[in-house]
């Protein structure tokens, strides 16, 4: 055991962090018109500053990277320009914010993409879920295997991605590699049936997250550039047969590249946590730098896991929801507030903006 605890200061490469409590990142589907952050987005994120770290939603790196209906972008200056808003309100708070990079590869459809075009994927294979397009749920549209000539393009769409979150403000970027997207889509045997050199062996099947990540690095810092994983989560249809081996590989790969943080979905993403057998521990070990875990922890699992060394900071995603003061609640051991499922994702200020502090409530 040791004396580590969750409210104390963690140097994060250069950053400097007010506790170790991060704020995951969580889709509310607010974007404006021109999938710019939502009018209401500065307010929300400096709501939740008191975190010692903040992860921006997922947002789309190009108008093919998009894969649901009013998510953001960062690949126009009208979205540079918005997020800058944010950023800037998160920094007069004190807070520090990365800016997570998403590409959604097949999980879209026809409808979100450029002249009605197919979504793209590692192969041409239909995802067994849905999305939300046209303000309803259907079922995703049929992808097209993305040629290899292609590639370049969407390593460079997230090198130009991240070199536009720093010119936003942001202190650095995640890049999404979890949950189903294209990134995980291409690590993923069940998504991944190429014969050329992204496809078969794990070396090939981590080749897209390894350049993205070498390139992102190479533009902004390795000392800004995190990378999120979740090794055992079938979010969005996705498995594959060897996971541990295929993990503990890129893991080992990321490292080389000096990454300021690995975060990692341990278990099903919003789910159980032991749904196969892994040994996330094995992760941790491997990687030198700072260590996010994520998914299902409340004050007592995290707090264990930091002072047990298991993790340098924890990720909460759906309690810093309706509790943007959720760090104090923490401390101070109040109770949390609920969430209203039916305002969390699309809207205006309801269920995003205006949920009390638990010192505003008490007054209430």
């Amino acid at each position: 055991m040791t004396d580590k605890t969750l409210f104390e200061p963690y140097n994060l490469g250069a950053l400097k962090l007010s506790n170790r409590i991060v704020l995951a990142p969580l889709t509310r589907n607010r974007a404006g018109p021109g999938f710019v952050p939502s009018e209401f987005a500065a307010t929300y994120y400096s709501q939740r500053a008191s975190a010692g770290l903040l992860i921006s939603e997922a947002t789309q790196i190009s108008q093919q990277g998009q894969g649901y209906q009013d998510t953001p972008g960062i690949y126009t200056q009208a979205q540079i320009d918005r997020w800058r808003e944010v950023t800037d309100a998160v920094h007069a708070k004190g807070g520090q914010i990365f800016l997570q990079l998403w590409h959604v590869g097949r999980v879209s459809h026809a409808d979100l993409q450029e002249d009605n075009a197919s979504p793209v994927a590692p192969s041409a294979l239909r995802a067994a879920t849905k999305t939300f397009v046209n303000n309803s749920f259907v079922d995703v549209s049929e992808p097209r295997a993305l040629e290899i000539e292609e590639l370049p393009g969407i390593v460079n769409d997230f090198r130009q991605g991240a070199a536009n979150a720093i010119a936003a403000g942001f202190d650095g970027v995640e890049i999404h590699g979890a949950n189903g997207y294209l990134l995980d889509q291409f690590i993923k045997d069940s998504a991944n049936l190429r014969a050329d050199a992204y496809g078969g062996s794990k070396e090939n099947r981590a080749r897209l997250l390894l350049e993205v990540a070498a390139a992102v690095t190479d533009e902004i810092g390795a000392d800004r550039t995190g990378v999120r994983l979740s090794p055992v989560s079938p979010a969005n249809g996705v498995s594959t047969q060897h996971p541990q081996s295929d993990f503990e590989y890129i893991v080992e790969q990321l490292n080389t590249l000096n990454l300021v943080y690995l975060h990692v979905v341990e278990g099903a993403t919003g789910g159980p946590r032991d749904i196969v057998p892994f040994d996330f521990g094995a992760l941790r070990q491997r990687f030198k730098n700072t260590y996010i875990a994520n998914n299902g922890y409340d004050l007592e699992l995290a707090t264990s896991r930091v002072d047990e060394d298991k993790a340098d900071l924890i990720a909460f995603g759906r309690p810093f929801v309706s509790n943007p003061d959720l760090v104090e609640r923490f401390k101070t051991r109040a109770p949390l507030s609920p969430l209203n499922p039916v305002t969390l994702y699309g809207g205006g200020a309801e269920g995003y903006i205006d949920y009390p502090s638990f010192a505003d409530s008490k007054s209430e």
